[in-house]
């Protein structure tokens, strides 16, 4: 009988999402972590410390310690993993967590020993990675231990992923570093141009969110939005419309079609063949942009779909994952140090 508690973690750029077994998903919040510059004190993490995000004075600094997908700032985010430990599965703690922690496809070993190291400092007992695209299929429920390929693209904050699994392993993949933060720049990007006004990331992400499309919409939509005047220095604000915010998203949205079909063309024939029949399935929070499912579609002649929830499809796949470690770690999906 296990006592020690068995989490997966989706340690997103964008977003941490932890599954507890047996609870489902049990935390979901962003990756941003305050902290005092002078002490180096964790003032908040999460939802808390997002809010402050470019609001912060001089010794208080809201940071991101994920970068496309991957460790950027390793202090922080051991900081980060222990707040996530003690939330989860509370403290003080007699039995400490089996963690398993999923990392983009294209990860190095290094990048996936920084990973394993951080989670084991943190409290974890015994921590594993798995990767996105294997988690991302196994939470949208495709058939995954058959004979037969199955094709993933799983768009999170920092990477998009994309693989073909049969047999309960990754036949081919890509990691392209182009995500939902990437969308986001690109929106910042294109209101600092056609209106001179300098806007936040939050603000770009919830342009994205509300009106953001990839493809034709039967009624374009508008938003007004607030920024800072760069000639007057002064508080202005604009309306936006759907139709130009697609036209500032069409350069990531670009790049993930073509690693798509540069992933198709690698596709073995007869794995090929069974992408046609079954389609691909779009998981992470990019995979809601309207009308990605549409435009990728008519990019590759092959049908497309939004996988259910997809935003959790990570985490719960990580889950799901733990359930059955001992086979997938056969495969080779599963790694430890």
């Amino acid at each position: 009988m296990k006592f020690a508690p068995e989490i997966g973690i989706d340690l997103g750029t964008a977003n941490i999402l932890v599954f507890k077994k047996g609870k489902g998903v049990v935390l979901n919040e962003p990756t941003v972590v305050a902290i005092n510059s002078k002490t180096g004190h964790v003032l908040a993490v999460g939802n808390e410390a997002r809010e402050m995000l470019g609001r912060t004075p001089g010794n208080i600094t809201a940071v991101r310690p994920l970068k496309d997908g991957v460790i950027a700032d390793y202090t922080t985010t051991l900081k980060m993993m222990s707040y996530i430990f003690d939330k989860v599965c509370g403290k003080p703690r007699f039995f400490k967590p089996t963690a398993l922690i999923c990392v983009p496809s294209g990860v190095t070993n290094v990048e996936r020993r920084a990973v394993i190291l951080a989670a084991l400092e943190a409290g974890a007992g015994q921590a594993m990675t798995i990767e996105e695209p294997m988690a991302a299929a196994i939470g949208a429920g495709l058939p995954i231990s058959t004979p037969g390929g199955n094709m993933v693209v799983d768009i999170g904050g920092g990477t998009t992923d994309i693989a073909v699994i049969s047999l309960g392993g990754i036949v081919i993949s890509q990691s392209l570093r182009v995500g939902g933060n990437k969308m986001d720049e690109a929106i910042v990007r294109h209101i600092r141009n056609a209106y001179n006004l300098m806007i936040g990331e939050p603000t770009a992400e919830e342009i994205k969110i509300k009106i953001g499309s990839a493809y034709d919409l039967p009624q374009e939509l508008k938003m007004e939005i607030r920024g800072r005047d760069l000639v007057a220095g002064l508080p202005k604000s604009v309306e936006v419309t759907s139709d130009e915010v697609r036209v500032a998203l069409s350069e990531p949205i670009r790049l993930i079609a073509e690693k798509l079909c540069s992933v198709l063309e690698e596709t073995p024939p007869e794995l090929a063949s069974d992408v046609i029949e079954r389609g691909i399935t779009l998981t992470g929070g990019g995979a809601l942009l309207r009308g990605l499912d549409r435009l990728l579609q008519n990019v590759t002649d092959i049908p497309v779909r939004v996988a259910d929830n997809a935003l959790n499809c990570v985490a719960i796949g990580t889950g799901r994952a733990l359930e059955e470690i001992d086979a997938i770690r056969q495969s080779g999906a599963v790694t430890t140090i």
